[in-house]
């Protein structure tokens, strides 16, 4: 007979806590796991990384979903490995071998296709992938045998780097680091470079190195969080304004912090900016952020009362326990 299922008491938690995604884990299963460690009653990641992915996949817990789509926004930096002369039905190592090609690549070859991708490309989405067409997302059409028109889409390479390797694999393998703009697919990217050189290709790995200024340096492994104290996992969590690096800070006083959380705009001689992270100046909290437009602060994502004073005892409770936010972290990479 099974033993009873331990309720978990959820409470309020506000971070932004960077995991290294393990291999064959999607990316809401990992989420599941780490708000289960952390008691936390509310989650939501920042983008999904397939399965076969691993590598940076910043979690955001409590007020910080407020702020996730900044890092759906993102450039993000990949690092692959391409096997040459087979395609794959999905484009990775989880679909079926649909074509082999003999392979006669050199490394000038490579280089020549390295130019030819850096830059502004244009990308024909992936059947299996999670774009949606009528309400529906493409893999699931691909999984009942249809394929539909798709527009292609433009996206930027700032960097390519492609470095053709010599293994003990039957089939010789480039290794490939992007940095990319959003809605880059990786294995679109590899399969038309190996389109490029002849020979076709699927991506055999794939690892997220950075998004959005955060990198793996900055990762746990869930090994590590599991084998963590409970204060040792709330001292991985960043500060829900991690996210919000690049913002213009503005500070407010009392009254017009009170009257910017109730969604108010306020008037100074503030600059204009678009993204602008706004903060109360008798101690320090986030309030939100906002955008100022000819010396008007417009809000644009407010904290509410409750979030705002969660967080301040959030950060006294870390600091009783002799930790402090975001660091002492064990990260094994």
């Amino acid at each position: 007979m099974n033993a009873p299922r331990v309720r978990v008491a959820r409470r309020p938690v506000h971070g932004v806590l960077l995991l290294d995604k393990p291999l064959g884990w999607s990316s809401n299963d990992a989420l599941q796991k780490v708000k289960w460690l952390l008691r936390a009653e509310k989650a939501g990641h920042t983008g999904t990384l397939d399965p076969l992915a691993t590598g940076v996949l910043p979690l955001c817990f409590g007020a910080a979903t407020k702020f996730s789509q900044l890092q759906l926004d993102a450039d993000k930096t990949y690092e692959a490995v391409l096997c040459l002369g087979v395609k794959t039905s999905t484009g990775d190592a989880e679909g079926e071998v649909i074509a082999t090609r003999p392979v006669a690549v050199s490394a000038a070859d490579v280089a020549g296709v390295q130019a030819q991708f850096t830059g502004p490309i244009s990308q024909l989405p992936p059947m299996h992938s999670a774009l949606k067409k009528d309400g529906k997302a493409l893999y699931e059409y691909a999984r009942a045998g249809i394929d539909v028109e798709r527009a292609s889409r433009e996206v930027q390479i700032y960097e390519l780097r492609l470095a053709l390797e010599t293994t003990d694999a039957p089939q010789p393998v480039v290794r490939l680091v992007a940095k990319c703009s959003k809605g880059t697919y990786i294995r679109t990217l590899g399969e038309d470079i190996g389109e490029a050189l002849g020979c076709g290709a699927h991506l055999s790995a794939l690892r997220r190195l950075a998004t959005g200024g955060f990198g793996l340096a900055q990762c746990v492994t869930l090994e590590a969080l599991e084998a963590m104290t409970e204060e040792q996992r709330l001292a991985c969590l960043l500060p829900v304004d991690s996210l919000l690096a690049g913002h213009t800070p503005v500070t407010l006083d009392g009254e017009n912090a009170a009257r910017f959380l109730s969604g108010l705009r306020r008037r100074g001689d503030w600059p204009d900016a678009v993204q602008v992270a706004v903060y109360a100046s008798a101690d320090g909290s986030l309030l939100g952020t906002a955008q100022v437009n000819s010396g008007e602060l417009i809000p644009v994502r407010l904290l509410s009362a409750p979030e705002i004073e969660q967080m301040k005892s959030f950060k006294t409770s870390v600091k009783d326990a002799g930790t402090t936010t975001g660091a002492g972290c064990a990260v094994l990479n």
